[in-house]
């Protein structure tokens, strides 16, 4: 009797872990679509950020209520806010869990996030923790109110019929010399249309019709003696071109007048707020001798109007209860659209210039600047931000934050059910030096020496990364139950970088059980512009028991054939693009214990003729 009990308790465990199994192959069988639009997902902005509905998919359909999740590279507490999301799914996220067919129970897990940089464990403990989103937004127009009053009228200007109206955003223009003349002639003037929109690479000078490329053109200097340093600074000139305002609702938009330096040189005469952080910029591996020209402190990435207004703002938070959350806000609108790394581009078919945000991952300054009126931006932000904390805040929460390594957490032994988790990926992006801006604001900086990167400047190659991975890897083993599970996502266009990642988690006792793809709407601008770049990231399914010998490695060509073949077969065109086809590859290998043999670039030579009437080019 006792002998059919167990046959029966052992039949039904294997019956649940084949059920299991079904569960999660109804997660890995399809690319997941990662959105980047949304409250959660646009209330700060973070590198290579995932949607938090995305992820908390993940983690319902590889938990169950009260289990315990850790990320080790939190960034801003993106699988934080999806544990949260758990307990109070969308009804987005229902469909879709129905959709794949996933046996999920919703409500509350608990989460673990370990995050090095001072600023993603700043917005992950805000966000995961939010004040009232009524006493919040009380707060902030009261901020906006008293500093508006003060100082409003460094954004007034006159709409093309001389009637008084407020700047929605200002573009300015660096200056060039022209090889030609010698004059100095506005880069806009030389390089942009509108009606259609249109920036050219290609200098052409207003005076004598020369013809050259941009690069080749000098830009004009000035020195000045920088009022918070005493040191003289030479930087490239920059002058207002064209306004964009407002008069009572109604938008306009004119060329820059002599009125418009009004503002600008009455502000120079009135002292900066002690808030302004004089601090020199630890410049590492995103320094350009270029267009980073003259910019050696914090306060040379803005306008002086607008580190004027920002810091004003700055300095009233302070004394307020609910300090962090204002300056949460603050910092979600500050290093994306209160400096000069906000541009205008030129879109298709489009009549005038679009103004966006910085890029994001660098800290690139373009020959067209914009200033934005602040206040008009914060105002806007405010009403995403407010609705995030009310998106958190009504969940069951249990969510602690650690601003520390993930190479050591006072985490128990095999205490956590699953992981989630996205890892730096290699050099991508140096998080450290991209975050300092913001950093700087609020007085504390990452300590980059356990930062998991390859960076020249830093003196780390990708051996130091897999070294620094592998610790990671280490540690997640360390803290997983035998059972439990780790989602990775990751992406590179290297196969060196692959390999480092496998050996790391391989040398840690980790091994792929499954593998798929996150199609994210929209990547990284070094995902988007990179030579050889990838579309979608890898999905890695690791687990303890994964490890397993290597499979017989298969020709690189054969395995291709086969990928392309599938492609061809299949209904989503996405799996006919070169960039997919180089995940699905990626995944091969890595799901047999295998080594990545090409890096992108290689690959797509490799697809060559053969296939160019099969697979289209990446959109």
């Amino acid at each position: 009797m006792a002998k059919d009990n167990r046959m029966s308790k052992s039949l039904q465990e294997i019956t649940a872990g084949a059920r299991a199994t079904a569960n999660l192959r109804a997660l890995y069988d399809w690319p997941m679509k990662s959105g980047r639009t949304g409250a959660l997902f646009s209330a700060f902005p973070y590198p290579t950020k995932i949607s938090p509905e995305t992820i908390a998919l993940f983690i319902a359909a590889h938990t169950k209520p009260g289990d315990k999740v850790f990320d080790g590279f939190a960034g801003s507490g993106t699988t934080g806010i999806a544990a949260l999301l758990c307990s109070n799914p969308t009804e987005a996220m229902k469909q879709e869990a129905k959709r794949l067919g996933l046996n999920v129970t919703w409500g509350a897990r608990r989460a673990v996030l370990y995050e090095l940089g001072v600023l993603g464990s700043f917005v992950a403990q805000t966000l995961t923790n939010p004040p009232n989103p009524e006493m919040f937004q009380t707060e902030a127009e009261r901020l906006l109110l008293e500093c508006e009053r003060e100082l409003g009228w460094l954004y007034e200007a006159r709409d093309p019929s001389g009637n008084r109206g407020t700047i929605r955003y200002t573009i300015w223009s660096e200056v060039v010399e022209c090889p030609g003349c010698n004059s100095r002639v506005r880069l806009f003037d030389g390089c942009v249309a509108r009606k259609p929109a249109r920036i050219s690479s290609t200098y052409k000078c207003i005076h004598c019709a020369h013809a050259a490329d941009l690069s080749a053109c000098k830009r004009q200097m000035r020195q000045y003696v920088d009022e918070l340093t005493g040191q003289k600074v030479v930087t490239r000139v920059r002058k207002p071109v064209w306004v964009y305002g407002t008069t009572e609702n109604r938008e306009w938009s004119r060329a820059a007048q002599e009125s418009d330096e009004l503002p600008l040189k009455r502000v120079e005469g009135i002292g900066l707020p002690g808030s302004v952080p004089q601090i020199a910029i630890p410049w590492g591996d995103l320094y350009r001798s270029g267009y980073h020209q003259g910019i050696t402190h914090l306060h040379h990435f803005y306008t002086r109007r607008n580190l004027m207004v920002f810091a004003k703002l700055w300095q009233l938070s302070g004394s307020s209860p609910l300090r962090d959350a204002l300056r949460f806000w603050l910092l979600s609108y500050n290093a994306s659209h209160a400096t000069l790394m906000t541009r205008v581009v030129a879109k298709r078919n489009e009549k005038d210039l679009v103004v966006t945000s910085a890029q994001p991952g660098v800290l690139y300054v373009s020959g067209l600047p914009v200033e934005k009126n602040l206040f008009a931006g914060l105002k806007r932000k405010l009403r995403t931000i407010h609705r995030a904390f009310e998106l958190t805040q009504r969940n069951e929460q249990w969510i602690e934050v650690c601003h520390a390594s993930c190479l050591r957490t006072n985490l128990a032994a095999e205490s956590i059910d699953y992981v989630f988790t996205d890892p730096p990926f290699g050099g991508n992006i140096p998080y450290a030096e991209v975050s300092f801006i913001n950093e700087a604001w609020l007085g504390r900086h990452t300590d980059s020496g356990d930062e998991v990167t390859i960076s020249p400047a830093q003196g780390k190659t990708c051996t130091d990364y897999e070294l620094l991975m592998g610790r990671a890897f280490e540690e997640i083993h360390r803290v997983l139950k035998k059972d439990g599970k780790v989602t990775t996502i990751f992406h590179s266009a290297s196969s060196g970088v692959w390999n480092a990642l496998h050996r790391a988690y391989s040398s840690a006792g980790l091994g792929v059980e499954l593998a798929s793809v996150l199609n994210k709407t929209q990547g990284s601008f070094k995902q988007i512009t990179t030579m050889g770049a990838v579309k979608g990231d890898p999905v890695l399914l690791l687990t303890k028991s994964g490890v397993s010998s290597k499979s017989p490695s298969s020709p690189v060509r054969t395995v291709t054939n086969d990928l392309i073949e599938r492609a061809r077969n299949s209904h989503d065109a996405e799996e006919r693009t070169p960039q997919r086809l180089y995940s699905r590859l990626v995944n091969h290998y890595l799901k047999r214990q295998q080594q990545v043999p090409l890096n992108a670039t290689e690959f797509y030579k490799l697809l060559g003729r053969k296939i160019s009437r099969n697979v289209r080019p990446s959109a």
